[in-house]
């Protein structure tokens, strides 16, 4: 499918795979999508600004680099920026057009539905988008699909007019007149307001009056403010809703200069908020800010997971702002059509964009979509035609942060073992930008078409842990071996049959349990293993703290004791090379909702050969301490691992084994599983009972805990 993206500050039109409906989401056809001449010309400006530039903008971002350095080195820090200044961006955020398919889960749409939807990153300029429900309203009888594509625009709109909470007969103030505050000022004269529109362009001050504006003001003529007071009954007015951007504070301290007392002054706009406070405290003003669609935005549990806010204590919604704003586009008390300006096929997008930074500056400039189109989940490139042999052809399923920052740079210093062959990600942008930079063959949104490629011998996956399982099992029944991140599954019934599936196949099947690869491991057991006594260890992970609203901590991630620990209760097996006998784990009573049991804990392992295993795993700590630190004592002796980075034995006296750059064994675990599947005997690997093992301790860790 063709989509339009920026990148570096220039738009450019991809052919990338068309998105796949998720359970909870619904594909969309696209007619229409609107350009948002504010935000996406902001975004463009800031994209094409020089690395420099940027860095001294937001000075905040040099210290991260500087600290990745010092953990990655400086030529895996540098490629990770270049890929990031280099990455395509979506655009778009505002869309119309007819439902093809809805998700297993979705009951309140089907196809042949005309919808619009909104949503950054969902509503993109593409001829095909998957966007969740309370992203998505189905459209008025009569109301014409150009219009429906301003309905993120709309909500915006409408979501400031609310939180001014006009009265009829209010004088509100209008800050920019342009896509915003002309829809802005429509809603209000609805509302029964007389509205003053202040721009520095007559042609949008001309258009507002057309369209009903009580008063139009150009601020580069007039005294602004003796002009809105003089118009106000000598009051000043009620309300001033800031739909204009400025880097500028002049703005906000106009506003209150133009409100009456006790009136209000809502930013919608972005502007700079350097409040005078002597002005607003003499006049009591309310500042208020206006939150893009309504409630619900940027809550992850309402737009993705559909958790719908209850009418009676939330009766404005995002999507309810949404549905609202185009019953009164369809019931004609609002003009929207007549601020359409310019549509221009999604080819030639470049040149739409160009149109709205002309001097003739458009109000609304929509991209036009080919109805026909078809959605292709794939696409072919014919980079490697005959590059195959002698290599395990790799298809990647899942293409995140960790995939993109460790995975795929790992594979390409294999090159001598890997071929990256097929990458999926849920959005397809990314999964052809992946396949262009690594040379890979196919680029998909589905992983069915990894798994019946006959050419792809290993999966990788690296989705969300909810997902891991799954995907490994319908993985081995096509007859590929698995490589699969952690956690191996997130409960017992998900490792049962996953189990089964492995015994069944008989396929090589791995779990990216990476430290017990590190040099510094296995260093370790090398040192260990003509021990006489039995195993004590003391582990410390200062975990580092994550909102309880992050996916690790939903069902999607497991939380972090199934979903990060386990790679701790690995290496404890690896160490100690037995099975457990018991398990003993107690956590923190948090005193706040701030910290999560599973994620402050402490467990202790008993072995059957009578090694001792201790973990403490933290949220609450320090950034400034050392993330990982492990003392292992045996035989008179201490080892003394601090976070991959040095290893020391005491003994009769102390020494230092081994220092160097951080090394968790993430490039050694693909080596060595590759050595492994191209039949190298010697080659490490984990054995099934060790990973099933692992597995299991997370799980009785989890339920202990839980009963605390």
């Amino acid at each position: 499918m063709k989509q339009v993206f920026n990148k570096k500050g220039k738009i450019i039109v991809g052919e990338v795979p068309a998105p796949i409906a998720g359970d909870d989401e619904v594909l969309v056809q696209v007619y229409y999508s609107c350009i948002s001449s504010g935000t996406e010309i902001s975004v463009l400006k800031s994209q094409g600004r020089s690395l420099i530039k940027k860095a001294l903008k937001k000075p905040q971002n040099i210290k991260k680099v500087l600290d990745m350095i010092r953990e990655r080195g400086l030529a895996d820090s540098v490629a990770k920026v270049k890929n990031k200044i280099d990455a395509k961006m979506q655009t778009g955020y505002s869309a119309s057009g007819v439902v093809l398919e809805a998700g297993r889960n979705i009951y309140d749409f089907k196809p042949g539905d005309f919808v619009a939807c909104a949503g950054a990153g969902m509503a993109n300029h593409a001829e095909f988008i998957s966007v969740p429900p309370n992203l998505t309203v189905k459209l008025p009888e009569g109301l014409s699909m150009k219009t429906a594509s301003t309905v993120a625009l709309g909500a915006i709109a409408l979501q400031g007019v609310r939180r001014c909470s006009p009265e009829i007969g209010s004088y509100v103030v209008v800050i920019g007149l342009g896509i915003l505050g002309q829809i802005t000022s429509q809603i209000l004269k609805v509302s029964g307001c007389r509205v003053l529109g202040i721009d520095i362009d007559e042609n949008r001050i001309n258009k507002a009056v057309s369209l009903g504006l009580y008063k139009g003001i150009n601020a580069k003529s007039y005294n602004i403010v003796n002009e809105i007071i003089q118009n106000t009954n000598g009051f000043g007015a009620d309300a001033v809703i800031i739909t204009a951007a400025s880097k500028s504070d002049s703005l906000i301290n106009q506003s209150v200069e133009m409100c009456r007392r006790k009136g209000k002054v809502v930013i919608v706009g972005d502007v700079a908020i350097n409040i005078k406070r002597e002005e607003f405290y003499k006049r009591e003003l309310d500042v208020l800010i206006s939150t893009s669609y309504g409630p619900g935005r940027y809550d992850d549990d309402y737009e993705i997971k559909r958790f719908e806010y209850p009418y009676a204590y939330v009766r404005w919604t995002e999507k309810r702002n949404m549905d609202e704003y185009l019953k009164l586009a369809s019931e004609k008390k609002l003009d929207i059509d007549a601020l359409i300006e310019g549509t221009f096929p999604v080819e030639s997008a470049e040149k739409a964009y160009e149109y709205i930074k002309s001097d003739k500056r458009p109000l609304i400039v929509l991209l036009e979509y080919n109805p026909e189109s078809k959605p292709e989940n794939k696409i072919s490139f014919e980079y490697k035609a005959g590059a195959r042999e002698g290599k395990i052809n790799v298809g990647i399923i899942g293409a995140g942060s960790f995939t993109q920052d460790v995975h795929l740079p790992n594979l390409e210093k294999l090159k001598d073992i890997f071929n990256i062959y097929a990458i999926c990600s849920k959005v397809g942008g990314e999964a052809e930008s992946l396949a262009g930079q690594y040379k890979a063959c196919i680029a998909t949104t589905d992983y069915n078409q990894i798994l019946k490629d006959a050419i792809v011998e290993l999966v990788l996956v690296s989705t969300r842990h909810n997902l891991h399982a799954k995907i490994s099992a319908d993985a081995l029944r096509a007859g590929k071996a698995v490589f699969v991140e952690k956690p191996m599954a997130l409960n017992d019934s998900e490792l049962l049959e996953l189990k089964k599936i492995i015994e069944k196949t008989k396929m090589q099947y791995m779990v990216g349990f990476n430290r017990r690869f590190s040099p510094f491991s296995e260093r370790i057991k090398e040192i260990i293993k003509n021990r006489t006594s039995p195993l004590l260890i003391n582990y410390r992970m200062n975990a580092g703290y994550i909102p309880k609203e992050h996916w690790v901590h939903n069902e999607e991630g497991g939380g972090r004791n199934i979903g990060e620990a386990c790679h701790i209760y690995d290496l404890f097996d690896f160490f100690t090379d037995s099975e457990f006998s018991s398990v003993s784990a107690h956590s923190v009573t948090p005193l706040s909702e701030q910290y999560l049991i599973n994620d402050n804990f402490s467990t202790t392992i008993k072995y059957k050969n009578g090694s001792v295993c201790n973990l403490t795993y933290t949220s609450m700590g320090s950034k400034a301490a050392p993330k990982e630190q492990m003392d292992v004592y045996f035989d008179g002796k201490i080892l003394y691992l601090n976070d991959y980075k040095e290893l020391y034995l005491y003994d009769k006296d102390s020494k230092l084994l081994d220092r160097g750059k951080q090394d968790k064994g993430h490039l050694n675990e693909l080596k060595s599983f590759g050595k492994y599947l191209k039949g190298d005997s010697r080659a490490q690997v984990i054995p099934l009972w060790q990973l099933i093992q692992a597995t299991e301790i997370s799980f009785e860790v989890e339920k202990q805990i839980k009963k605390n």
